[in-house]
């Protein structure tokens, strides 16, 4: 065994055996602790759905999706805008697209079966060496190293690492190298992701319920608290832009679907332009457009967006030259973005006419 997978991985084990989350994708330990492996296709997916993302906002659109495409085939002979338009508001929209690609791939590719090693689940589209390593060890029972922020924080206080964020991830993943196991390493991974984030959490850590308590060289020293370091965020930019919400007389409204490459990629939107400086953007047809009070406020991984909401009735002769009318009956706000979904929550609050 490696050093301290006895003792240490063991005691988390245990700790897990009894404490571990119940999450509508996983697999109790008291089945898999027996040698059963999980639905690969249910940890791939809930993996790429967690992807910057948090556990409580996964478990609806997990289950919205094992529903209606409970395996990777039926998945793969899904229609795009129904994938795209289950996906809205979960945000990162490129994992969409990947996802799709990626169940095309296993299913023409593959014969509906997923590969092993994370060499090879690294080569499909939309899985990283985080995402190979955590498929690999959940659904396979590999004995790979998984690393997410939970673990990081896990290993930055159990070995007291004080050099911070980004610069200290090579150290942080050796440490968990240390630490895994050959057996249960899917386990593993799990249990100190569950410690990361219901016991060693970033702020105000449970350190007396913690099971590695005895051994945590951060407690020790009095400054849990104050690990993982990190390296200060330089602030983020701000980008303004318009949102033009057209309603034609018969109920349609005006939307267009976004590039595939960019933010919010293929998906449906109010026609607005790119986001800049300034909002600057001609409208997609002559009106009367009306600009609402207020503003949408949303903010992406690298920016916070300012959307200027304009209005206008537009009559059934209309012709935009950017976007097309969808019938009321089709038009489902829930299939919207986030950010555009606050649009159209602005232009539809009382005593404003969209």
């Amino acid at each position: 065994m490696r050093d301290g997978e006895c003792v240490l991985s063991g005691r988390l084990l245990d700790w897990y055996d009894e404490n571990a989350r119940d999450l509508p994708w996983r697999m109790p330990p008291a089945r898999s602790r027996g040698g059963e492996l999980p639905d690969p296709y249910r940890v791939w997916l809930s993996e790429i759905m967690l992807q910057q993302t948090t556990v409580a906002a996964v478990g609806g659109y997990f289950r919205k999706f094992t529903e209606n495409w409970p395996s990777v085939q039926a998945l793969a002979n899904a229609a795009d805008d129904t994938v795209m338009a289950a996906w809205a508001g979960l945000g990162y929209y490129a994992r969409a697209r990947n996802l799709l690609k990626c169940a095309r791939l296993i299913a023409s590719e593959y014969d509906g079966r997923f590969p092993q090693t994370t060499a090879e689940l690294q080569a499909l589209p939309g899985i990283g060496p985080y995402t190979a390593g955590a498929i690999a060890a959940i659904a396979f029972g590999r004995s790979e190293v998984v690393v997410d922020g939970n673990v990081e924080r896990v290993m930055a206080r159990l070995f007291a690492l004080k050099t911070p964020l980004p610069q200290a991830k090579p150290a942080l993943v050796a440490h968990a190298k240390s630490l895994t196991p050959r057996l249960r390493a899917g386990d593993y991974a799990q249990a100190v992701m569950d410690l990361g984030a219901t016991i060693c959490t970033a702020r105000n850590p449970t350190c007396g319920l913690c099971p590695l308590r005895d051994d945590c060289l951060a407690l020790k020293q009095g400054i849990a608290a104050d690990l993982p370091a990190r390296t200060p965020k330089k602030a983020k930019p701000v980008r303004k832009g318009i949102a033009y919400i057209a309603t034609r007389s018969d109920g349609a409204v005006l939307l267009e679907r976004r590039p595939n490459k960019g933010l919010l990629g293929g998906m449906l939107g109010w026609p607005g332009g790119d986001w800049g400086d300034v909002a600057t953007v001609a409208p997609p047809f002559e009106a009367n457009w009306r600009v609402l009070p207020g503003e949408v406020r949303h903010t992406f991984t690298h920016f916070h967006l300012l959307l200027e909401i304009h209005v206008t009735d537009a009559p059934l002769n209309t012709t935009p030259m950017q976007g097309e009318f969808i019938n009321k009956s089709a038009f489902q706000p829930s299939d919207l973005p986030t950010v555009m979904r606050k649009a159209y929550d602005l232009a539809s609050r009382p005593n404003l006419k969209v």
